[in-house]
């Protein structure tokens, strides 16, 4: 059976290498920091499923300790700028082929092998089905990277590093919110949220419990930096007990247009360093939240609009979208 754990070795053994680069790169003014950040990360990756928690919160409190301390950047790289220069003019619009492969493998993955069976037991477990088809997928993404762009062997891992470092400590973000979002609805933090919402906001009405809903997720995405773990907390405190139960909203459509509402959001907050940051980092802009300033403007016309949509479609009457009408 492949889980999610192979995906996690596969991470770990690339964070691994990103260590060593890392590590033997002299032009860092704070190689040993770096390398000591990375290589606590890759430990999770490869080992987390079987430390005790405890030990996995302290290594996590000596990672933003040596954040905190700051992390350094090399310079070095897998190729010069003359070089790249020349790929690109050479390959032109076969440089996008990797970059195709990773979304159109991992659409497919997750349908041709969700119920496949290998000896009457599935390859893969149901719930797990469309990550380990992502991470499949982005091996088969770095394959067609290798033969299309035939860069040196050590390329992959040396283009990795310089990527992390120009991230830095923001990487991780993703990968701890979405821990921090399931600790907050274990704790009922969805209850409390709701005690609030009906206590100080004026909910007396679908259209004030859908805009509530629908600025809370996005709000709250900003916060976590991801709306995945801004889901269960805000749809447990608004969307279910209001929208749904007491306003008697559909809730497919409430669920489906909360999403959008938090994804609103993440396009506001460098809390999503995947989607903020790292693009930043890519294109080298001397601002680091040049990506976000230009995506506001969007985001608020669409928040506007999802909480429109869900107005309109989400009850059997559509609820006013004005007072008095």
């Amino acid at each position: 059976m492949i889980t999610l754990e192979a995906v996690y070795l596969l991470m770990g053994a690339m964070l691994s290498g990103v260590t060593v680069v890392s590590a033997r790169d002299t032009s860092n003014p704070r190689r040993w920091r770096s390398t000591l950040f990375w290589a606590l990360w890759a430990l999770l990756f490869l080992a987390g499923s079987h430390l005790p928690h405890a030990l996995s919160g302290v290594i996590m409190l000596v990672m933003v300790a040596t954040a905190s301390a700051g992390l350094g950047q090399g310079t070095r790289e897998s190729s010069t700028a003359a070089a790249r220069a020349e790929s690109v003019l050479r390959l032109r619009h076969r440089l996008f082929a990797p970059v195709l492969v990773v979304p159109v493998a991992t659409y497919a993955g997750s349908v041709l092998l969700k119920g496949l069976m290998v000896n009457g037991a599935p390859l893969i477990p149901a719930a797990q089905v469309t990550q380990v088809a992502l991470g499949l997928a982005t091996v088969l993404g770095l394959l067609t990277a290798l033969l299309v762009i035939r860069p040196t062997a050590s390329a992959p891992v040396v283009e990795a590093r310089r990527l992390l470092d120009s991230v830095g400590w923001a990487a991780v973000l993703p990968q701890a919110l979405a821990a921090l979002g399931a600790v907050f609805a274990a704790a009922g933090v969805g209850q409390a949220v709701s005690t609030l919402a009906t206590t100080y906001l004026p909910l007396g009405s679908p259209l004030a419990a859908v805009t509530a809903y629908g600025v809370g997720m996005a709000l709250f995405t900003m916060v976590m930096g991801n709306a995945f773990a801004a889901f269960p907390v805000m749809t447990a405190g608004i969307g279910l007990p209001l929208v749904v139960q007491q306003y008697g909203g559909d809730v497919v459509i409430v669920t489906a247009i909360g999403m959008l509402s938090g994804f609103c959001g993440t396009l506001m907050t460098p809390m999503a360093a995947n989607y903020n940051i790292v693009p930043a980092a890519l294109l080298e802009l001397e601002d680091r939240h040049a990506v976000i300033k230009a995506q506001i403007p969007t985001a608020l016309i669409l928040l506007v609009a999802n909480i429109a949509l869900m107005a309109l479609f989400a009850f059997r009457v559509p609820v006013p979208l004005m007072p008095g009408r």
